[in-house]
Formats: structure tokens, C-alpha cells, sequence
């Protein structure tokens, strides 16, 4: 039997490489849309990340006819009330980048204290194929948000995201530790169980 393909929908070569090395153990054969051409729009205007995730994965699964995991996930800054939230990846407007997302969050919290700089990532992830969805899993990682960027690793908002445990940033601390205790690890360990039924139920028919 073939190896199931798992298609990833996202085109962030970071984050099909962190969802790979998550689900590294798991018999499955991750690819992403970078090789699909006409792709259909998905217009991530859900107010939860849930909702996102979903219409990545039902929309994504109808057009490439394979199983899919739409994943969506961002900052929440307790202080801006819950911002940028859903908007995370396009915060800075539309000359977004992580750099002048990172500045914006900093230029929003100029001269709040440490005590009052919590936060936390979410993740969503989303299970479809042409059937329909699957079912939805989510993660929560709690931290705060340091007084500048530290660190080379990861993405997004990492070099802002301090673990207090650690005092480190998520791009300080690197992958291993990062994918032992992150918000998408944790929606991954929970879809992994989706995804293992799903083989077996395919393997049975």
C-alpha cells in the first residue's frame, strides 16, 4: 500500500517544516501547495482561528482530492485584547513581514510592564478529505511578550515570545524545545490521534 499523502495547506516552507518534524514519526507523507497551480482563494475571514483552519481544510481537500490539514495560528496579546489574533501574519498591514509585525507589537507595548506583557500562542488544526471534515484539534502555549527581538530560529512571532521558565524566547530556546512544548505541538499530538484513526479506518476498507 502507498504511503498516505497528508497535504499541508500552506505554502510557509517554515511551517510545513515544523509540522513535519512534529509528525516526523507518524506514517504519512507530508507535501504542500507549492506544487498545486490555480489554487483556489481561501478567504481566511473567520474570527476564531478554528474557523480558519476549517475553511483551508474543506476547501483545500475539495480541490486536490486528498486528505488536508489546514492549520491556522497566531499571538494573542492579553494587554491589546487578544490582538493581533487572527490577524497575526498580515498585523503590519499589507507590507507585513515578521520583522514589521514584531516592530508593531513592540510599538503597542512601549512602557508596559513586564507583569502586565502576557500572552499566548494558539493553533488550530483542521483534518478534511473530499468527503468532508474530519475533525478539528487546538493548542494553547502561555507566555509573555520580551522588551525586543531575541533569537535566530522559528518564525513569526518567536523571537518576541518569552517562556518564563526558560526566561528565553521561543527563537532563543530552538526547535527541540520549542516542538516539545508549543502551540502547535500540542494541537498536533491532539490531530495525530484524528489522523491515526483515519489510517486505520482506511486501512480496514
Amino acid at each position: 500500500m502507498h504511503r498516505l499523502e497528508l497535504v499541508v495547506a500552506t505554502k510557509n516552507k517554515k511551517k510545513l517544516e515544523e509540522i513535519r518534524e512534529i509528525l516526523e514519526d507518524l506514517d504519512v507523507r507530508l507535501t504542500s501547495l507549492a506544487g498545486y497551480e490555480n489554487l483556489p482563494r481561501v478567504i481566511e475571514n473567520g474570527k476564531t482561528f478554528k474557523e480558519n483552519a476549517v475553511k483551508k481544510a474543506l476547501k483545500l481537500a475539495c480541490f486536490t482530492g486528498k486528505l488536508t490539514m489546514g492549520e491556522d495560528s497566531g499571538l494573542c496579546v492579553e494587554v491589546l485584547e487578544g490582538r493581533p489574533g487572527v490577524y497575526s501574519s498580515r498585523f503590519a498591514g499589507k507590507s507585513k513581514s515578521d520583522n514589521r509585525n514584531n516592530l508593531k507589537v513592540l510599538r503597542l507595548l512601549e512602557g508596559v510592564p513586564e507583569k502586565s506583557r502576557r500572552a499566548y500562542y494558539a493553533s488550530a488544526v483542521a483534518l478534511a478529505d473530499k468527503d468532508g471534515l474530519i475533525g478539528v484539534a487546538e493548542g494553547t502555549c502561555y507566555g509573555r511578550i520580551g522588551f525586543e527581538q531575541r533569537g535566530t530560529f522559528g518564525f513569526g512571532y518567536d523571537p518576541l515570545f518569552v517562556i518564563p521558565r526558560y526566561k528565553k524566547t521561543f527563537a532563543e530556546l530552538g526547535p527541540d524545545i520549542k516542538h516539545s512544548m508549543s502551540h502547535r505541538f500540542r494541537a498536533l499530538k491532539k490531530a495525530r490521534i484524528l489522523l491515526q484513526k483515519y489510517i486505520e479506518r482506511r486501512a480496514k476498507s
